[in-house]
């Protein structure tokens, strides 16, 4: 890995934003998908402080509520029902004092369900067989340049089935779970998969929620991405998630769709 990563640490709940992280849809605001790593190795860390109780993140729901300045940013973390066996954790990201993304974590206690694990998709071809494409044809940013993307087929309007990776650190310098580590690049699949150019169209999502039925390993994010549009302004990004093993869950992402403002009637 890089020594380079999408943030610097400034202390305990601060980080800075590098140019690694810069947006898609605009290069002076911060990609949500480092960001919501960035999130989850906060609640990794504040999970290791204390003694292990055996759970483990099976969902988490991420809102977007405002701007993403690709400034300075804070992460605080409340317990808001602890329990033994089922825990919810809430994390808000702050910028200039203000709550820019609010994230909720169900844990739940692990055990060995191997007798009567099934039902998941099958495994996607590795992503070693595979050869990349330059994302950075479809949209700019630090963040989509800092990406290794791996169609499975060629990307078709509305549908891509993709492994991705990156060579940058998540923070500067430290270790990254990899929990953590996947979740950075789930935000991606709703760029992956465009219905429109973004240059006509604005699609941005509004928010991230990932379902997992087991934890994720290894370097490598997989994405087979369905996007739709309705006739009324809004899509939903439907991705079931893998990684090299197979099938670990699914994510969705609400879109708000719009013509971009030099297209509006």
């Amino acid at each position: 890995m890089s020594t380079a990563g999408f943030f610097e640490r400034i202390d305990e709940h601060r980080f800075k934003p590098t140019p690694h992280a810069g947006g898609a849809w605009d290069p002076d605001e911060m990609h949500f998908s480092p960001l919501a790593g960035l999130i989850v190795h906060a609640l990794d860390r504040h999970l290791a402080g204390r003694p292990d109780r055996g759970l483990t993140v099976s969902r988490i729901s991420f809102d977007i509520l405002g701007r993403l300045a690709l400034d300075e940013c804070e992460i605080r973390i409340e317990t808001l029902r602890p329990g033994r066996t089922i825990e919810l954790l809430e994390a808000v990201a702050l910028i200039s004092g203000r709550p820019v993304v609010r994230a909720r974590a169900w844990l739940l206690a692990a055990g060995d369900t191997s007798d009567v694990a099934g039902g998941a998709a099958e495994r996607l071809p590795p992503p070693e067989e595979l050869a990349s494409w330059p994302l950075t044809s479809v949209w700019p940013g630090g963040y989509i340049a800092s990406l290794d993307v791996r169609p499975v087929s060629p990307p078709e309007p509305g549908r891509t089935t993709a492994w991705i990776t990156t060579g940058l650190d998540l923070v500067a310098g430290e270790e990254t779970g990899p929990l953590a580590s996947y979740v950075a690049l789930v935000d991606t699949a709703n760029g992956i998969a465009v219905r429109e150019s973004p240059t006509a169209w604005m699609f941005p999502n509004v928010d991230l929620t990932i379902h997992l039925h087991r934890p994720p390993q290894g370097r490598w994010t997989g994405l087979d991405t369905t996007v739709v549009f309705g006739p009324t302004g809004q899509g939903v990004t439907t991705t079931v998630l893998h990684d090299t093993a197979g099938p670990v869950g699914h994510a969705q992402q609400m879109l708000t769709v719009r013509p971009q403002p030099s297209r509006e009637l």
